[in-house]
């Protein structure tokens, strides 16, 4: 098994969940799949989840794109203990009779590159600890900001205190974090409400998949490497490829430019990634 999954997760269920239903669908008794995520979703977060299976969780390094985009709404006037729809006041504000002006200078302002502080209910560690478990415990630890990158945050409109984000981020951004932070900026408080991905590197939202779709065609929803990571691809006869998929550095007729290559044996089955070492090809990553 080689592939990934672009696939849709409601608000509800765990990542984690949704990686075991792949593994129940794509693995078999013999041995446990790997499975592996290009950024997990919150439970209460909808959207493209990508899931890595097999011998493509050793891929992801490769995938250079890591931006995400969102569309999310940011409720004004209440501030939670998670940031979120899902925990429990903390803060009431009212939200300032000007808030167009000022979320029209706020958006602005968060535009490019910038720093977060990130979330006591997330999952980085602290002292060996996940922040969220000492965040249920009553705990609160300093965590240092950390410089992120807003590519685009636009305003797709405003209902009383609700207001609709569109936004295209580097890896590592916190929405929940982002709205808390324009609401500060606003004069207010506020906290995330609704979160939908629409794209997480090369994966997007109308391409994604629902479980039962795949349930229903599970090759059919496969998708393969190539088609996520932009590199090129080349094709060796039998000799070669067993002296690739043994170790051993083969020798190419005309070296392509790049870093790394796809590797295919003459039945076109991928077999792994080398690196072109000028007229010779190494063995970077041999999956046959």
């Amino acid at each position: 098994m080689l592939g990934f999954v672009n696939l849709f997760k409601p608000a509800g269920p765990t990542s984690t969940q949704f990686g075991a239903r792949l593994r129940a669908i794509y693995g078999d008794r013999k041995e446990k799949l790997a499975v592996g995520h290009l950024g997990t979703l919150d439970p209460q977060a909808a959207g493209v989840l990508p899931i890595a299976l097999g011998k493509a969780t050793r891929l992801l390094p490769l995938i250079s794109d890591r931006r995400k985009a969102y569309v999310c709404t940011l409720v004004l006037g209440r501030a939670t203990d998670t940031g979120d729809a899902t925990g429990a006041t903390l803060t009431e504000l009212p939200v300032p009779d000007d808030i167009d002006a000022r979320l029209a200078a706020a958006l602005s302002a968060f535009t490019g590159a910038i720093e977060q502080v990130p979330p006591m209910y997330s999952a980085l560690k602290h002292d060996g600890q996940r922040l969220y478990d000492l965040a249920r415990a009553g705990k609160t630890v300093d965590r240092p900001a950390r410089a992120v990158t807003m590519y685009s945050l636009s305003l797709l409109g405003r209902d009383g205190d609700i207001v609709r984000l569109r936004m295209s981020c580097s890896e590592g951004t916190y929405v929940r974090t982002l709205c808390e932070d324009i609401a500060a900026a606003c004069g207010t408080v506020g906290h995330m409400g609704a979160l939908l991905r629409e794209a997480a590197g090369p994966f997007v939202l109308y391409e994604s998949r629902t479980l039962d779709e795949v349930e229903a065609d599970p090759n059919g929803c496969l998708v393969p490497p190539e088609r996520v990571i932009a590199i090129p691809t080349i094709v060796l006869d039998g000799r070669e490829a067993i002296d690739f998929c043994a170790g051993r550095m083969v020798p190419l007729a005309h070296p392509p430019a790049g870093a790394h290559v796809f590797v295919r044996d003459q039945e076109r089955v991928l077999v792994g990634i080398g690196e072109p070492v000028g007229a010779l090809l190494a063995p970077r990553k041999v999956f046959s």
